[in-house]
C-alpha cells in the first residue's frame, strides 16, 4: 500500500498533472459562476476533449471541474439571488439576504471558506473510508434510501416560516408536481394532459430558477436601486472566515452530512444542502436570523455542498453506480480513458484511486483561493443599478433553462414556475419546502415501491430503517419545538406588522393551491392502483392542509395583519409609482412569446435593447453597444459549448443564416 500511496503523491505534485487540473479549475469557474448550468454541463463540455489523452492527465480535468464548480456556483446565490445550480439553492436562503445588507463580501468569504473546509473533510474522509466503504454502502437498501428521503422531508419545518401548515403544503404542492410524468411502478402518465413534455416529468433546473430565480429579479427591479450599497460592499472579508471558525462545529457536522448524502446513490447534490440548512436552523439556541441573512445558512449549506463530492466519488468508484447526475458523467469520462470502476479501484488501481482523492483536495483549494481574489470584482456588481444587470440575468436565465430538456416548453414552464414563485413569496407561502418536495418526491415514490417489492412492509423492521426512523423522530421533535417558539414570537410582533388593505387575493392564491390538490386526488383516481396511489395519499393530506390554511384567512379577524402586494413583500416598501409584479411577468412573456414567433436570438435582442431604453433611461446607441456585446457573449458560450438556441416559426419557414437559424 505504501508503494500506492507514494506513486499518487509523485503523480499529483508533478507540473503535467498540476497543469491540466488548473485547466479544468478555470473551467470549473467559468461554469459554476453561470447560473443553472452546474458540473452536469461542465463536464459533458469537457467529454469531446478527452479522446486520446492520457487517463490521468484526463482524471486530473475532470476532479478539477467537480471540485471547484460546487465553491464557485456560490458568486450568483450570493450577488443575485439566482442558484448557481441545484447544490446551491440553499445559500440562496441567507447569502442574498447579507448582500442586500451590503455583506456580500463576509458572505462570500465565509461561503469559500467553508467550501474549502468541506472539499478537504470530503477528501480526507475519501483517503480513509474507500477501504471500508463496500459494505457500509451496500447496507444501504431501497427502504433505507426511503427513510432517508423521509428524514430530507422533516427539513420542511424549519423551512415552513411562520406557518407550519402553510409549509407543509407548500411542500406537498412541490411532491404533487414532482409526480408529473410517468409512475416509476407502471409507467402510466399523470397529470400530464397528454401534452409530451409533461410526459417526461419537469426539470429539476426549471424548476429551481423559476421559484427563486423570477421573483427576486422582479422584486428588485421594483426596488429600482442596487443590490446592495457601495460604502458597505467593501468591509467583511475577514469577518466571514473569523465567522466560520466560530461556527467550525457547525460546518464539521454539515460536512459529515455531505459525506455521507453524497455517498448514497440516488440523492446526489440536489438535496444535500437543504438537509445541512434545515440541521442548522434547528440546532441553533440563539436568536437566529435564518432567512435575513444569518451567515451560519451560507456555512452550512456550502461546507456540505463541497463535502458530498468526496462521498459521491465512494459508490462512483467502487462500484460504478453514480451518486449524482455530474457523478454520472465523471463516470462516463473514465469509462472514455479506459479506466474501469469496481474492486480493482481498491486492489490493482490503487493508486489511481488516491491520486483522484488527492487531486480533488487540490483542486478545492486552487478553486476557493481563485474565488477569493476575484470576488471584490465580483462582488461591485451589487453596487450596479439593477435595472442594468435585469435583462443579462434574463437571458442567462432562460437560456440555462432551455439546455434542461432544448424544448420551448422549457420556457414557457419556466414563466410559470415563476409566477408560481412569486405568489407564494407574495403570500408568505415557504418556497424552499415547495422545492425540497420537489427534488425528493421522484426518488421517495421509487424508494417506497421497491422496498415493498422486495421486502413487503417488513422492509420497516430493518435495523438501517429503524435507526434512520429514530433520527427522523427526534428532528420531528425538534422540528415541533422550534415552530412553537416561532409561534409564540410571531403573537408577540403582530402588532407591529403592517396593515393591508385587502386578504381576498391571499385566499383566492390559497383557494387555488387547494383544487390542484383535488385535481391530484381525481387524476390518480383514473390509474391504477400502483400508478396512483402516491399521488392520492400526498394530495389528500395536503388537500386538508389547505382546506385549513383558506379555513384561517376566512375566519381571521379584519384588523389582523396580512401580506399584500403593492404595499409590503417580504419587509420591502414600494412607492405609488412602483410598476406592479404583472408589468414585469409581461415583458418575460413577451419574450417568450418573441421566441416562438422569430427565435431567441432575434427576441432577445429586441428585449434587451428596449427593456435597456425603457426602464434602465439608456440611449438608443448606448442601449444598442451592450445588446451586441451581450448578445456576443451568448452566442460565443453557445458556441463554444455546443449549445443550442430556441429557434421559431419564422426558422421554420425561411432558412436564415446563422446565428438567426
Amino acid at each position: 500500500m505504501l508503494n500506492e500511496l507514494l506513486t499518487a503523491l509523485q503523480t499529483i505534485l508533478s507540473v503535467h498533472h498540476l497543469i491540466y487540473m488548473l485547466g479544468g479549475v478555470l473551467l470549473g469557474l467559468a461554469i459554476g459562476i453561470f447560473p443553472g448550468l452546474g458540473g452536469i454541463a461542465g463536464l459533458s463540455l469537457l467529454l469531446p476533449f478527452l479522446y486520446g489523452m492520457e487517463p490521468i492527465s484526463a482524471l486530473a480535468m475532470l476532479i478539477g471541474l467537480v471540485a471547484v464548480i460546487p465553491t464557485s456556483d456560490t458568486f450568483t446565490s450570493v450577488l443575485m439571488g439566482i442558484p448557481g445550480s441545484s447544490g446551491s439553492q440553499a445559500t440562496v436562503l441567507d447569502g442574498f439576504p447579507m448582500a442586500k445588507n451590503g455583506h456580500a463580501a463576509r458572505a462570500l468569504s465565509a461561503a469559500f471558506t467553508a467550501s474549502l473546509f468541506g472539499g478537504l473533510f470530503g477528501a480526507v474522509v475519501l483517503t480513509g473510508f474507500v477501504l471500508i466503504a463496500r459494505p457500509v454502502i451496500l447496507a444501504f437498501g431501497s427502504g433505507e434510501l426511503f427513510m432517508l428521503t423521509l428524514l430530507g422531508l422533516t427539513m420542511v419545518g424549519s423551512l415552513a416560516g411562520k406557518s407550519l401548515v402553510k409549509g407543509l403544503s407548500a411542500c406537498g404542492l412541490g411532491i404533487l408536481l414532482g409526480s408529473v410524468g410517468s409512475a416509476p411502478a407502471t409507467g402510466e402518465y399523470r397529470m400530464s394532459f397528454d401534452n409530451f413534455y409533461l410526459m417526461d416529468g419537469i426539470p429539476l433546473v426549471v424548476v429551481g430558477l423559476g421559484i427563486f430565480a423570477l421573483p427576486e429579479i422582479i422584486d428588485l427591479l421594483r426596488q429600482n436601486k442596487p443590490i446592495a450599497n457601495a460604502s458597505k460592499l467593501g468591509s467583511g472579508w475577514f469577518s466571514g472566515v473569523k465567522d466560520f471558525f466560530a461556527n467550525k462545529w457547525l460546518a464539521l457536522r454539515c460536512s459529515v452530512i455531505g459525506c455521507i448524502i453524497g455517498a448514497l446513490p440516488g440523492l446526489g447534490g440536489s438535496v444535500v444542502d437543504w438537509i445541512a440548512y434545515g440541521h442548522a436552523v434547528q440546532t441553533t439556541k440563539d436568536k437566529p436570523r435564518f432567512g435575513h441573512g444569518d451567515v451560519r445558512g451560507v456555512i452550512a449549506p456550502e461546507s456540505s455542498n463541497n463535502a458530498k463530492e468526496g462521498g459521491g466519488l465512494v459508490p462512483t468508484l467502487l462500484f460504478g453506480i453514480p451518486g449524482s447526475g455530474s457523478m454520472a458523467v465523471f463516470l462516463g469520462g473514465m469509462v472514455l480513458v479506459g479506466l474501469e470502476p469496481g474492486p480493482a479501484m481498491v486492489s490493482t488501481d490503487l493508486h489511481i484511486t488516491y491520486t483522484i482523492v488527492w487531486s480533488l483536495a487540490l483542486a478545492n483549494i486552487f478553486g476557493a483561493a481563485a474565488c477569493m481574489l476575484i470576488s471584490p470584482w465580483v462582488a461591485r456588481l451589487t453596487t450596479v443599478r439593477y435595472a442594468l444587470l435585469a435583462p443579462f440575468m434574463v437571458m442567462v436565465i432562460c437560456f440555462a433553462a432551455f439546455q434542461a430538456t432544448r424544448d420551448l416548453a422549457d420556457l414557457v414552464t419556466l414563466l410559470a414556475i415563476g409566477v408560481l414563485g412569486i405568489l407564494m413569496k407574495r403570500f408568505d407561502w415557504p418556497r424552499p419546502a415547495f422545492l425540497i418536495g420537489f427534488v425528493l418526491s421522484s426518488g421517495m415514490e421509487t424508494y417506497l415501491y421497491q422496498a415493498i417489492q422486495f421486502d413487503g412492509i417488513e422492509f420497516l423492521l430493518r435495523p438501517g430503517v429503524m435507526i434512520i426512523g429514530a433520527i427522523t423522530l427526534l428532528s420531528l421533535i425538534f422540528m415541533i419545538r422550534q415552530n412553537m417558539k416561532k409561534s409564540n414570537e410571531g403573537e408577540g410582533n403582530e402588532n407591529k406588522l403592517q396593515q393591508a388593505p385587502s386578504r381576498k387575493p391571499q385566499i383566492l392564491f390559497a383557494v387555488m393551491i387547494n383544487l390542484i390538490f383535488a385535481y391530484g386526488i381525481y387524476d390518480g383516481y383514473q390509474r391504477s392502483f400502483l400508478g396512483g396511489i402516491f399521488p392520492i395519499v400526498v394530495a389528500t393530506g395536503m388537500w386538508l392542509l389547505s382546506a385549513i390554511v383558506v379555513v384561517q384567512l376566512l375566519t381571521r379577524p379584519d384588523g389582523s395583519p396580512v401580506c399584500y402586494d403593492n404595499e409590503y413583500v417580504q419587509g420591502y416598501a414600494y412607492d405609488s409609482n412602483t410598476a406592479s409584479i404583472m408589468h414585469y411577468v409581461y415583458w418575460l412573456a413577451a419574450l417568450i412569446i418573441g421566441s416562438y414567433l422569430v427565435g431567441y436570438v432575434i427576441s432577445i435582442v429586441l428585449f434587451f435593447c428596449l427593456f435597456l431604453m425603457n426602464k434602465a433611461g439608456m440611449s438608443l446607441w448606448r442601449s444598442l453597444t451592450v445588446t451586441a456585446a451581450a448578445s456576443s457573449f451568448l452566442l460565443g458560450l453557445t458556441h463554444i459549448m455546443m449549445l443550442e438556441l430556441p429557434t421559431g416559426l419564422l426558422q421554420e419557414s425561411v432558412s436564415l443564416p446563422w446565428p438567426l437559424g
